[in-house]
């Protein structure tokens, strides 16, 4: 039998061979996946309604709503550094990937509840932000356990892996929206945790593929304190998170304590690093930084372009040969997950064909090629404003702007963890790590932030010229904001290449 005491980390079982039959794999990989596939279709389910659920479900101002959803943008990037912790610490990742699935469950449920409780919002957020803390990290950790040594094998597991969030996700913000119209709100949440109660029935049935995996603490049997910690550690950061999601003073310290916080954790590892490491750290900082940028973009998509829709958007699609669409705002998001599942094939096909000739492209000239194609998205999204009748923008150009802003998160949002692991030796991989996602929900919580710059001031809803002016003038700056990052990491590439050691083991 087990023991139940609490193992020192450095005296937690050690992980045994990993699964060599390849068939063992494929069952283990595909129950980690299909349960990845409804967490993910739960979460944007709620996402793609939540801005849209505030302003016209419980009559938020449009400023409040882009701030509270900034504010949990940022604490689901936040969090995944405490729910990997507990994961490898004190639960084991198996367990905790369940426990995060079951409080999602629970957070969308309470946000079902909240049409009629307005308060039962920002605990119902606050679960949310902690269920995703603990599933994502861990079920990334278990992809990454199932192919341990296969660097080839996790490459392509981690690409399917990456398809099926854009599957599940596209699912989800086509339907949940659907659902909302018709049966109203509640019933919009209620299936986004109905989906992922389906995923942990599923690996309920399924579990025992990942049985080779109970490894570290997921091979030591729970005892109360294994489980006291955890839930201590996890109530405190769900009162910690209502508070900031209810008050946007105390939102604000947060982001700056994080900020100031990630550029003293920098300093301290740039002092303690020798001359080579410096070099990579440098390297990584800089490309973290434009990817957080990139992130300011990014989380447009749920805030101010989602209004956008809502207020200047015809939402009758016209495609050629196919019945004419009728979309609603929330349904705009799925352009997002479409376009990265037709551009990621041709980006792979690209990509070695080049390194059959000259060479892959650099990483510092991908982000230049990324945010020139932000820069070319938001000028789409201003210029459909030149064409629109009535206040209303067609369309097609939501369907191209989103296409290209897609193509700017294939070059730039998927790459930052790679620059973590390119350039920053393993023995400071796991703060930089930290440091990136840290970075990434500073940027989350600005780009809610900017979507402001288009709203009129306290409850007043402008009318639909003037909301198409405010957005065109928004979608104009944001562009030649990406422009000039653009410009800047261009001129960055030289200094890059003298400054970028060889790529850290």
């Amino acid at each position: 039998m087990r023991s139940s005491k609490v193992l020192p980390i450095d005296r937690i079982p050690a992980a045994p061979a990993r699964i060599e039959n390849s068939a063992a794999q494929r069952r283990a990989f595909i129950v980690v996946l299909l349960i990845e596939v409804w967490e993910r279709f739960g979460f944007y389910g709620m996402a793609a309604l939540m801005v849209l659920y505030m302003v016209q479900g419980l009559g938020y101002a449009e400023q409040r709503a882009n701030l509270t959803w900034g504010s949990l943008s940022a604490l689901v990037y936040a969090v995944p550094a405490l729910g990997g912790w507990i994961g490898d610490r004190w639960l084991g990742a198996r367990r905790a990937m369940v426990t995060g699935g079951v409080v999602l469950v629970c957070g969308y449920l309470l946000l079902a509840a909240s049409h009629g409780a307005a308060a039962l919002l920002y605990p119902a957020l606050a679960l949310v932000a902690i269920g995703v803390g603990l599933f994502k990290p861990n079920g990334a950790n278990l992809v990454r356990r199932i192919y341990e040594g296969q660097p080839t094998r996790i490459d392509s597991a981690f690409t399917i892996y990456y398809m099926g969030v854009n599957v599940g996700s596209t699912v989800s913000m086509v339907a949940t929206p659907w659902v909302g119209q018709v049966w109203g709100w509640s019933a919009a949440f209620g299936v986004s945790g109905a989906g992922l109660l389906l995923g942990l029935a599923n690996y309920a049935l399924m579990r025992r593929a990942l049985a080779p995996l109970a490894v570290g603490a997921d091979a030591v049997t729970l005892s109360p304190r294994r489980v006291l910690v955890p839930v201590g550690l996890l109530s405190a950061t769900a009162l910690l998170a209502v508070l900031a999601l209810r008050h946007v003073e105390l939102a604000t310290a947060c982001v700056v304590a994080v900020a100031v916080g990630v550029v003293a954790a920098f300093t301290v590892l740039m002092r303690r690093a020798d001359r080579q490491e410096r070099k990579g750290l440098a390297t990584a900082g800089v490309l973290i930084l434009q990817v957080g940028l990139f992130f300011v973009f990014y989380q447009q998509m749920s805030t101010s372009l989602t209004l956008f829709a809502l207020r200047n958007v015809d939402p009758r699609l016209h495609l050629p040969g196919l019945p004419v669409l009728t979309l609603l705002p929330a349904q705009f998001q799925a352009l997002d997950p479409i376009w990265i599942m037709v551009l990621s094939p041709l980006l792979a096909w690209l990509y070695a064909r080049l390194a059959q000739g000259r060479g892959d492209l650099s990483i510092g000239l991908k982000f230049t090629l990324g945010f020139a194609a932000v820069a070319a998205s938001f000028g789409v999204f201003a210029a459909g404003g030149l064409v629109a009748g009535d206040g209303r923008v067609p369309a097609g150009f939501m369907v191209g702007g989103y296409g290209l802003i897609a193509l700017g998160e294939l070059l730039l949002g998927g790459l930052g963890l790679a620059v973590v692991a390119r350039y920053v030796p393993a023995r400071l991989s796991g703060l930089m790590m930290g440091a990136f996602f840290a970075v990434s929900g500073i940027s989350m919580y600005l780009g809610g932030l900017v979507a402001n710059l288009a709203q009129p001031p306290g409850h007043a809803v402008a009318g639909v010229h003037e909301s198409l002016h405010a957005y065109m003038g928004l979608f104009g700056r944001l562009s030649l904001l990406a422009l000039l990052a653009a410009g800047m990491s261009l001129a960055l590439l030289p200094w890059l290449r003298r400054l970028a050691p060889a790529p850290a083991r």
